[in-house]
């Protein structure tokens, strides 16, 4: 097996910095890691901030936030460091965190053992997203499907686009995704539902309405930040209709896009079903309509029980 980042696998010796449990020597019973600590310090990891990661799991961003320091506290060591809006691993952060992805995949094999997985309970079910629809799961989907399955323990996996979502299919590590629709041909896809995407500006921009799609070639547009995940999607959409606008704000602070917009800076792509508050704002809507189906999907080959019934689950929801 290969060794942690940075590290030669061998029998440890004192001094020695790869195995995390030098880290522990001298802590008390009441002071000992625990299998929430590590979930939590792999979930942060994945997701890059810990508000995502207390997204995927359900649980109250202090309560992570909390739960890494302390854990950070017993190993005497910072396991993550700020970069930007997010944070990164350190180099002792990147030893524990493979050390725990270890740890818990040996206890989910356990689990595998000795739980009755035949009707769902006590399964675990991986869904793959990319960040812009990462909401759509964590806002709407699982929280109803957490109440009607409390048993079943969800994990969002993150990725950063369309072909990430395919590669974790295709490798197993997600058991479904949900991604704009169409996908590649190896896939099963359900599609349940249509977003529309719209045009938010200020009211001294002149359009007609609805707005030509040809109009957004060179338009000044409130743009992600470039080399962003939403960055590319959105790139991606605009070459596919063959329009190439000018980039007046390039931001991944979404809750000031629409103040930007008010300002006058640019125009804003978004979807109509996720606009929040447009209050001075014009939303119109394109000809022909720019139109996405979303949809799970999943490789061609027999899905596992618990699978089969969020994908049920999803189908039913309005």
């Amino acid at each position: 097996m290969r060794g942690p980042p940075g590290a030669v696998r061998r029998t440890h010796r004192r001094g020695e910095a790869p195995a995390a449990r030098p880290y522990g020597q001298g802590r008390g019973a009441d002071e000992r890691m625990n299998l929430r600590q590590l979930r939590y310090v792999v979930a942060t990891a994945d997701h890059g901030t810990m508000t995502s990661a207390a997204q995927a799991l359900y649980v109250a961003q202090p309560a992570l936030s909390r739960a890494v320091r302390e854990l950070e506290r017993e190993l005497g060591v910072e396991l993550f460091a700020r970069s930007g809006r997010g944070i990164v691993l350190t180099a002792a952060g990147e030893k524990v965190v493979w050390h725990a992805r270890i740890a818990l995949d040996a206890v989910d094999a356990i689990e595998e053992l000795s739980t009755a997985r035949g009707n769902g309970r006590g399964a675990e079910l991986r869904i793959a997203a990319t960040p812009t629809l990462e909401p759509e799961l964590t806002g709407r989907l699982l929280p109803r499907f957490a109440r009607d399955q409390p048993a079943v323990r969800v994990r969002v996996v993150r990725c950063g686009g369309r072909e990430e979502v395919s590669a974790a299919l295709r490798a197993g590590r997600a058991d479904l995704a949900v991604t704009d629709l169409p996908v590649p041909g190896d896939f099963a896809a359900h599609p349940f539902e249509q977003r529309e995407v719209v045009l938010i500006s200020p009211p001294a921009l002149r359009l007609r309405e609805p707005v030509p799609v040809s109009a957004l070639d060179g338009m000044r547009l409130v743009l992600p930040a470039r080399g962003s995940t939403r960055r590319a999607e959105v790139e991606a959409m605009l070459a596919r209709l063959d329009v190439t606008p000018v980039a007046a704000v390039e931001s991944d602070e979404r809750g000031a896009w629409l103040g930007w917009v008010r300002a006058g800076m640019g125009s804003l792509l978004w979807y109509r079903n996720q606009i929040e508050d447009t209050e001075g704002l014009i939303v119109r809507s394109f000809m022909p309509p720019i139109m996405r189906t979303i949809g799970l999907v999943h490789p061609h080959r027999q899905l596992a029980p618990v699978a089969r019934e969020f994908l049920a689950f999803a189908k039913e929801q309005d």
